[in-house]
């Protein structure tokens, strides 16, 4: 088992039942799936996997029944974001007692005045909180949508403080310039880069690899830009402007999985998100912007 995320990562997609649970069992066929097409592991109930809609009981029964169904626990990644520092203490010790080691770690959210120092202090008391010398955190930075960022001197300092324990960082901020501040701050760390339009570029300035979103949809494309194909990232663009041209882009996906597939199931989100009504139209555009396939 890795000390940190590398390589290449997919933010999953969750997919629900008709009564809002969360399918364990499409969700262990999309992860399987995935890992044939070159994927190395999942991150469950991140941004993309709509995370903080699901309870602690909810996010390790999907661990539970992934983990059954064949996928390997150093495979799984487990979105660990909650405003309660007590809440991520025990859904991380919980994920620790399955055999997993790698849990992304939010900022707590909604103070969005929070000081350095406080981001600094909730983090580090999660991890005494948790005191399991098997966890290997990765800070998760998305300000856009948490609203609050997590500083590369926080993520220095508690490196220091807890060497492998904080194994790495995720930026999702599109902000090549965090990247590099991150890198600089403290090069030791995995850095995983969220934006997918950014992925080639940080991996040649010593990135670790990607946990992203788009990878649910055109894993192809995502394993073009780590391979630093020239033509992926042009492409990559012209994805990303396709999802993001629907209601949202979480729902927007789930319907382009919903029509590769040929199950209307894909389409069920949690509130407050609303599902896309098809991703017919997003889907064969997609197909005409990865014709022919890069190799």
């Amino acid at each position: 088992m890795t000390d940190a995320i590398s390589g290449f990562w997919v933010a999953s997609a969750t997919p629900l039942t008709a009564a809002g649970a969360v399918d364990h069992t499409k969700l262990a066929g999309h992860a399987l799936r995935l890992f044939k097409q070159g994927v190395d592991g999942v991150v469950l109930f991140g941004t993309t996997g709509e995370g903080t809609s699901f309870s602690i009981a909810e996010r390790l029964a999907t661990v539970e029944a992934l983990l059954t169904s064949g996928v390997a626990a150093d495979r799984i990644g487990l979105g660990g974001g909650f405003p309660a520092i007590s809440d991520a203490i025990a859904l991380a010790r919980s994920a620790l007692g399955l055999g997993l080691k790698h849990v992304l770690m939010l900022p707590p959210y909604f103070d969005r005045s929070v000081t350095a120092d406080g981001i600094e202090d909730a983090f580090a008391a999660v991890i005494d909180g948790v005191a399991d010398d098997r966890l290997r955190a990765t800070l998760y930075n998305i300000p856009q949508v948490s609203g609050v960022a997590v500083p590369a001197s926080v993520a220095a300092n508690l490196r220091q403080r807890y060497g492998a324990l904080v194994a790495g960082v995720k930026d999702s901020s599109a902000d090549f310039k965090q990247f590099r501040s991150y890198r600089a701050a403290a090069p030791e760390l995995a850095i995983t880069i969220g934006n997918e339009t950014d992925i080639a570029r940080a991996i040649a300035e010593g990135g670790a690899g990607t946990i992203c979103g788009m990878a649910n949809i055109v894993p192809q494309l995502v394993k073009a830009m780590i391979d630093v194909s020239a033509e992926a990232e042009a492409r990559m663009q012209a994805a990303i402007d396709v999802v993001v041209a629907g209601p949202s882009f979480t729902a927007t996906m789930k319907a382009v999985l919903a029509a590769q597939t040929g199950d209307a199931g894909w389409l069920r989100v949690r509130p407050p998100l609303r599902p896309c009504a098809d991703g017919t139209a997003f889907k064969a555009t997609l197909d005409a912007l990865l014709s022919p396939v890069i190799a």
